[in-house]
């Protein structure tokens, strides 16, 4: 299973580095390739300073060895040996019409002392997060999602949409970090589900990506904007941010297993502003995009 998502996040990876340079017309991917002194390693490609978008990552790693110290803690194990792999991208654009997105695919295994598995799962994802709000855009994005969930079980979609609710939730702003889409962790085997099942889904929202995003960009991209609203794109990063840094188990789990720093923070955009004590005009477009965070809406 391991070596099949890997092969398939590999190819995953070069699909939707494709797709966006295409949108972007201009910027190409830069990669970078590294190991981890561990175990493992990555292929992180970047894009930067392009005609749509400012800057975004689209990363592939395979990381293996001893489970750290912490990581014991949280899954309540012993020593243990480990195996991770997925895709991570974040793509924020120059335009603050266009909304930034970010997606994320992933397979975990734990091993006795024998080597035998004794823990697998997958967990991912996708979700939206705009500055300004359409609400045909936010339809869109979460019908993508809906769609490629109702193909494997039509509970699917409801229950991840409320899991990145409750998980893309910025708990010391009471606000969500965007307008959500899937959210869904330790999918094991189970009655319903075996592994391969839970493999085809997974790879059903990863193929989806790109559905769900890019003609939202298409339709945004070429649309005026002020220098108002870029500072208000820039405020509004201030708060992704800070749900990267305060509460995003990802970036977490990167620096606790002695993850390749750059790589774990290519999700912060380059231009962020932090103002104080800063309100939106009331009855204005910023206020009516703060006013659909406090409270997820079902968009489908």
């Amino acid at each position: 299973m391991k070596d099949k998502f890997y092969a398939y996040i590999q190819q995953l990876q070069d699909q939707i580095c494709t797709g966006l340079e295409t949108v972007d017309g201009t910027a190409k991917f830069r990669e970078d390739l590294w190991k981890r002194p561990e175990g493992g390693g990555g292929r992180t490609r970047v894009i930067e300073n392009g005609t749509v978008f400012e800057k975004g990552g689209v990363n592939i790693s395979a990381v293996h060895g001893k489970l750290p110290e912490t990581m014991q803690k949280m899954f309540g194990v012993g020593e243990a040996d480990f195996f991770a792999c997925g895709l991570s991208l974040v793509i924020h654009p120059k335009n603050p019409m266009v909304p930034t997105v970010h997606a994320n695919w992933r397979y975990f295994e734990m091993y006795d002392e024998a080597g035998n598995v004794i823990q697998q799962w997958f967990g991912g994802g996708q979700d939206l997060t705009p500055y300004y709000l359409f609400e045909e855009d936010a339809k869109h994005f979460h019908q993508t999602c809906k769609t490629a969930c109702d193909k494997h079980n039509p509970e699917f979609y409801p229950k991840y949409k409320k899991q990145c609710d409750s998980y893309f939730w910025n708990a010391h702003r009471n606000e969500a970090r965007g307008l959500g889409g899937l959210f869904f962790d330790y999918c094991k085997a189970n009655d319903e589900m075996s592994m391969e099942n839970w493999y085809d889904f997974v790879t059903e929202v990863g193929n989806s990506f790109l559905q769900a995003y890019v003609p939202i960009v298409e339709r945004r991209k070429n649309l005026d904007y002020t220098p108002e609203q870029r500072t208000w794109q820039e405020i509004r990063r201030g708060r992704y941010v800070e749900f990267n840094l305060v509460h995003d188990k990802g970036t977490l789990f990167g620096l606790k297993t002695n993850g390749r720093i750059e790589s774990i923070l290519m999700s912060l955009p380059p231009h962020v502003q932090w103002v104080y004590d800063h309100h939106p005009e009331a009855g204005s477009e910023e206020e009516k995009l703060v006013k659909a965070l406090q409270n997820p809406i079902d968009w489908v």
